[in-house]
């Protein structure tokens, strides 16, 4: 089998696995990373989000063979160590505002959520109803209104 070499959350990481192999199943069944969650496996429902070098990406949709050495991967799991801290602004306005119900969707909606506000500050403005708009990631249990206020705080937090 090839190895695959990339960094996750941090730290380098190699597996042993054939090439097209998508990367949300390395992580969740090599690795043991689970917060990027399956959902649909077509890149639609959003519940893999991650970051890859920053920005938002989903696993599902990405062959592990597509990632360099230098690439770096993070997960919901290694988001607080971006900022070196014990949970992500995100999070923990996730926590005050109550949104998860199920929370299948929850890690990949922080991880949407943050890059949508890193790439707004980049313009250098505050987060829209449009940009809001434009958050893709399926919520099963409809907490979108609290998605949205979490967003906002997130967003002030950041």
């Amino acid at each position: 089998m090839p190895q695959h070499t990339f960094v996750l959350n941090g730290r380098q990481v190699s597996v042993d696995v054939a090439d097209g192999v998508r990367l949300l199943w390395v992580l969740r069944d090599v690795l043991g990373v689970t917060g990027p969650k399956y959902g649909c496996g077509i890149n639609v429902c959003k519940a893999c989000t991650s970051h890859l070098n920053g920005k938002a990406f989903n696993p599902c949709a990405v062959p592990v063979d597509a990632l360099s050495p230098s690439d770096e991967v993070t997960t919901i799991e290694g988001l607080p160590d971006t900022i070196g801290a014990e949970l992500h602004p995100m999070q923990e306005a996730w926590l005050a505002h109550d949104v998860a119900q199920c929370g299948f969707c929850q890690p990949g909606q922080i991880m949407a959520a943050v890059d949508l506000v890193r790439r707004v500050a980049a313009e250098g403005r505050s987060v829209t109803d449009d940009d809001l708009d434009s958050i893709r990631n399926i919520c099963r249990c409809g907490t979108y209104p609290r998605i949205r206020e979490a967003i906002r705080t997130g967003a002030a937090r950041m």
